[in-house]
């Protein structure tokens, strides 16, 4: 089987396409027997479910969005009449459409400016979103899930988040029942691994208030017992003016560089909104929403001070 680089840099098998019921086969000749309107109706009754997948796959709406309207031109085009299961059809298009989204990041980030961090979501906001298994739609294992290979990372997704069998996940990466359970594996390591000595989530929001009314009043002491020495601060601002465009490292670093933007709390209003199973401070400015800012800890402390100020990351935080 063909190897592609994953993510993380280690190789992932690539999708290969079964015999029947292939994603990439040539479009139809008009007037096939289906139908625009069964179509359509066979598309929206599973498009909660593909927007979860590329949404976890992916770590963006927007470019969920963006996929699944993809799936959709593809099903249109498609001779609709040769699939048997369209629900599972369409679920292994959106598969393989974010496998290969991941597998060319590295291209599309490099225009990108400063660090890049998912997007979180507003699951109340459609209640088909989170009606799966809910860990998966975590922000916790969103962050998590940027160690993971593209095919680990898909396994992850359709085996944590949509309980698929092994069996269908290898129909959908075009590989064996034993290797999905390989991937599973390893993902699921990965994921534990990261998870361990985090706080619960009544536990994070109390360290999220203790820091914010540190940072407010510029105790830098105060700041540093909270930290963990290793502490990192993440700014994700894709170039906007007055974010770090690098991440910065280590207590007393952080601890300065937050006391030279205390000018920003000045015309800032505070909202607090719990999102992707963590507690976010939510900055108003002029009417609108600023930055959302969350953190991570560990036993010894915050060890990330996460930051969204891009524009395009925030709709899940406006009024």
């Amino acid at each position: 089987m063909a190897t592609v680089e994953g993510p993380s840099g280690q190789d992932a098998p690539a999708p290969e396409r079964p015999a029947r019921d292939t994603p990439d086969r040539p479009a139809p000749a008009p007037g096939d027997d289906l139908g625009l309107e069964a179509a359509t109706a066979e598309f929206t009754a599973v498009r909660p479910r593909l927007f979860g997948i590329a949404y976890r796959m992916l770590g963006s709406a927007s470019e969920a969005e963006d996929l699944v309207q993809e799936v959709w031109l593809r099903w249109q085009a498609y001779d609709r009449a040769s699939v048997a299961e369209p629900g599972a059809f369409l679920a292994t298009i959106a598969t393989r459409l974010s496998i290969n989204v991941l597998q060319s990041a590295r291209v599309r980030r490099e225009t990108y400016i400063g660090p890049w961090l998912p997007e979180p979501v507003d699951t109340a906001a459609d209640p088909h979103l989170g009606a799966e298994r809910g860990e998966a739609l975590e922000y916790a294992t969103l962050l998590l899930m940027e160690r993971l290979s593209p095919n680990e990372r898909a396994t992850y997704v359709l085996r944590e988040a949509f309980d698929y069998p092994y069996g269908q996940i290898a129909e959908v990466l075009g590989t064996t029942p034993a290797a999905a359970r390989q991937l599973a594996s390893r993902a699921r390591r990965h994921i534990a691994d990261g998870r361990r000595s985090r706080p619960a989530p009544h536990g994070q929001r109390e360290l999220l208030e203790a820091f914010m009314t540190a940072a407010r009043s510029g105790d830098m002491q105060g700041l540093e017992r909270l930290f963990a020495a290793d502490v990192v601060n993440i700014s994700d601002g894709n170039g906007a003016v007055k974010v770090a465009r690098k991440p910065l490292v280590g207590a007393t670093r952080v601890a300065k560089f937050l006391n030279a933007i205390t000018w920003l709390w000045d015309d800032v209003t505070i909202e607090w909104k719990d999102l992707g199973g963590r507690t976010w401070a939510v900055l108003h400015q002029n009417g609108g929403v600023y930055a959302a800012l969350t953190i991570d800890a560990n036993t010894t402390g915050i060890d990330q001070v996460l930051w969204l100020v891009a524009p395009e990351k925030l709709g899940a935080f406006q009024p």
